[in-house]
């Protein structure tokens, strides 16, 4: 009994062997039960943070999730924790996270574990791509419509490229460190795409107007970080940002019908000016 609670707790349980030849077992107070918890806050916030990584398909960043959860459900009294847990479910129902339904692309919880043990090496990645094997510094993930992992070839130009997780075969974290370029940021490599997918030839100014009726809805989203946004004087708003990826932009700006007109560039207008022959928009 005493052994399964040390095995089970063993930050938790000092052992003392007294002079009278006697063992003792004392148990600690853990930080974690002196915090103030209110319980269901806690847990409404961590919920659909769970909900939608898994929805995503990324199964090891949600089990991350769930087991901070389940600690601090562990710190609360048991009355607490029930009724935490009976707020939390209504909230998600309420927030309609509880089933989300689409598409989406599964990642291996193996091959995600070798990636993060490789991106807090840092350690050099192996995998085979596209029937070549390669072999990477890995910088991080691009998480969208599909993942991403950003990295640089070894004996390579020194370019960023993009890998896609799920066509990433035979995954293995090396032991061998490489020094990351201390420069490099992962929210500016982001900022470079509309969504997760990059291409260096589609970088440039986008222009959109979107028509009167549409006006206010249109501002109430942010399309890009980089963004900036007037209205015109017969009620249009015009929308600027600098991105890549006409393609993503192509699958968000179709939901908006015959509402947004693309300005520039050329390549994304002429790619929205019939998507029915563009197969690729609706792929």
């Amino acid at each position: 009994m005493v052994r399964a609670l040390i095995e089970t707790f063993p930050h938790a349980v000092e052992v003392h062997d007294g002079p009278d030849r006697k063992r003792r077992w004392r148990l600690k107070e853990m930080l974690v039960a002196r915090m103030r918890l209110r319980g269901a806050e806690e847990l409404e916030a961590l919920e659909p943070g769970i909900t939608a990584l898994e929805a995503q398909g990324d199964q090891r960043e949600a089990n991350a999730l769930s087991s901070l959860r389940d600690g601090l459900l562990a710190a609360l009294p048991p009355t607490a924790a029930r009724a935490a847990e009976a707020d939390t479910d209504a909230m998600l129902e309420a927030h309609g996270v509880a089933a989300r339904p689409g598409p989406f692309v599964q990642i291996d919880p193996g091959m995600a574990e070798a990636v993060a043990h490789a991106l807090k090496g840092p350690w050099l990645l192996r995998f085979s791509y596209s029937g070549r094997a390669r072999e990477v510094e890995p910088y991080g993930i691009l998480i969208g419509a599909r993942h991403y992992l950003v990295a640089k070839q070894t004996g390579d130009d020194a370019v960023l490229r993009h890998f896609r997780l799920d066509r990433m075969i035979d995954v293995e974290a090396t032991q061998t460190p490489f020094a990351r370029d201390p420069k490099f940021r992962l929210a500016a490599h982001a900022a470079r795409a509309f969504g997760s997918y990059q291409a260096e030839e589609e970088h440039g100014e986008v222009v959109l107007w979107f028509s009167e009726q549409a006006a206010d809805r249109a501002a109430d989203w942010r399309f890009h970080p980089t963004q900036s946004s007037q209205h015109f004087a017969d009620g249009r708003l015009e929308v600027r940002f600098t991105a890549s990826g006409w393609l993503e932009m192509a699958w968000h700006l179709l939901s908006w019908g015959d509402s947004v007109e693309v300005v520039s560039p050329d390549g994304l207008r002429m790619l929205l000016a019939d998507p029915q022959r563009n197969g690729d928009v609706l792929l």
